[in-house]
């Protein structure tokens, strides 16, 4: 089945619970699901992960943003965030979360397959 590439463009954690949820869902049908965190997006996978939604989100019975992505990383959702956003966020790798891989949006972009589905949050 064709894959799901997934860019969260903008700081906001609810982009990234959003981009989480579609690429969680996406793996559930059997496609694989990756997510680029561009610019300072980057920052929302700082370890230890939180937002300022996560108190509602635990009251209203769901996930908080920190395990949204450990579900996420489990369902094999894979997770990259932008080398330059991490310096715009004041991060290096050793402060993400273990499972995320730096990298650039070049190399993202050229991963996408043609019958691949492209959405950006």
């Amino acid at each position: 089945m064709p894959g799901l590439s997934i860019i969260v463009a903008g700081a906001e954690g609810e982009r990234l619970y959003a981009a989480l949820e579609t690429a969680m869902a996406a793996t559930a049908l059997g496609r694989p699901a990756r997510i680029f965190l561009q610019g300072e997006a980057a920052g929302l996978l700082r370890d230890p992960v939180a937002f300022a939604g996560d108190e509602a989100r635990r009251a209203a019975g769901q996930p908080d943003l920190a395990g949204l992505v450990a579900e996420a990383i489990t369902m094999e959702v894979r997770l990259f965030v932008c080398q330059s956003g991490m310096a715009l966020a004041g991060i290096n790798a050793t402060q993400l979360v273990p499972q995320v891989c730096a990298g650039g949006l070049v190399s993202f972009m050229a991963d996408v397959a043609p019958e691949e589905r492209l959405l950006v949050y």
